[in-house]
């Protein structure tokens, strides 16, 4: 048995930090070079292990140098590999990352293996699944295979949680099978056609998508927070005020926050104020994976934030 299973990406970030972004045909000079490990799959698997949970990873490298280094790292979170799969004559999946000053960043994704991920690698992880509390899917890997994953985790039974990004179109028909879907305000606008650009515009996208089939959607919203819409009605969740650093990896670590809170069985309400602590904290750090919090890190903050410990089981 496992607490969460992921589905989806491992990425080598290749980060350079600018003063600004260049313009068209423009040159800039840049930081020196940093390799950092990423994937939002392979973030969000690490965001939820920091908090304590069991997590298996399932993905692809490629076999190349990048594709060890990754697995290591994320053994080193305490993540399980035992489901990635190496792909010959195949890249490992990478990320471009410009990181402007005051943390703004721009992304370019070459897919390489996260592009090679099959309904087999499903399938090899059937037994798993079936255990698992919940399965976590994001954009990065084919759309078949999240279709076919969602068909499974349906069948039986296992909450799901679909983070939405990069935004790809998907049909309607899967809301009615994800448990919790995470979008941000730009995957937000591009599913329902609603600009988020405020919190009213954000209360509009998340009813249209509760009235297209979503049972329960949280709507990150950068330095806003986050918004939670159910059927039984709308939250909004400040974030706290910080310094920022690097925003890549705030919504897989608000995610890892998510699953964990929803695991030791949080109201939704509360598990989500947990998670803008997580993602909150992300924010203060430099990288995709070494900027994720701790447990006890995000107990410390949820604590100072909303004046009261978090009752984690």
């Amino acid at each position: 048995m496992v607490d969460i299973v992921v589905v989806g990406s491992l990425n080598m970030d290749l980060v350079v930090r600018v003063a600004k972004m260049p313009l068209s045909g423009e040159t800039v000079v840049g930081s020196d070079l940093a390799l950092v490990p990423g994937g939002k799959g392979a973030n969000q698997a690490v965001a939820a292990a920091k908090q304590g949970l069991s997590v298996s990873m399932v993905g692809c490298v490629g076999n190349d140098p990048f594709g060890p280094r990754l697995i290591q790292g994320l053994k080193e979170a305490g993540v399980s590999t035992d489901y990635i799969r190496q792909v010959n004559h195949t890249s490992t999946g990478t990320a471009l990352i410009f990181l402007e000053e005051g943390g703004d960043n721009r992304i370019v994704i070459s897919p390489g293996a996260n592009g090679q991920v099959s309904q087999a690698d499903i399938d090899r992880t059937a037994g798993l699944i079936q255990t698992a509390k919940i399965a976590l899917f994001q954009f990065e890997i084919p759309m078949s295979v999240i279709d076919y994953g969602l068909q499974m985790t349906h069948r039986f039974g296992v909450a799901t949680l679909v983070n939405p990004a990069p935004y790809r179109p998907f049909p309607s028909e899967w809301l009615s099978k994800i448990t919790y879907l995470v979008p941000n305000e730009s995957e937000a606008w591009r599913i329902t056609g609603i600009e988020v650009t405020d919190l009213s515009s954000a209360q509009k996208a998340a009813e249209k998508l509760l009235k297209d089939g979503a049972s329960t959607v949280i709507l990150t919203l950068g330095e806003m927070g986050a918004l939670l819409a159910t059927p039984g009605g709308v939250l909004h969740v400040p974030a706290p005020e910080v310094e920022v650093v690097d925003t890549t990896a705030a919504g897989d670590s608000f995610i890892g926050g998510l699953s964990a809170a929803l695991v030791w069985g949080y109201p939704i309400e509360e598990a989500v104020r947990y998670a803008v602590c997580a993602g909150t904290l992300a924010v203060t750090k430099f990288g995709a994976q070494t900027s994720i919090p701790s447990l006890e890190e995000t107990r410390r903050f949820y604590e100072a934030v909303n004046k009261k410990p978090p009752k984690i089981s």
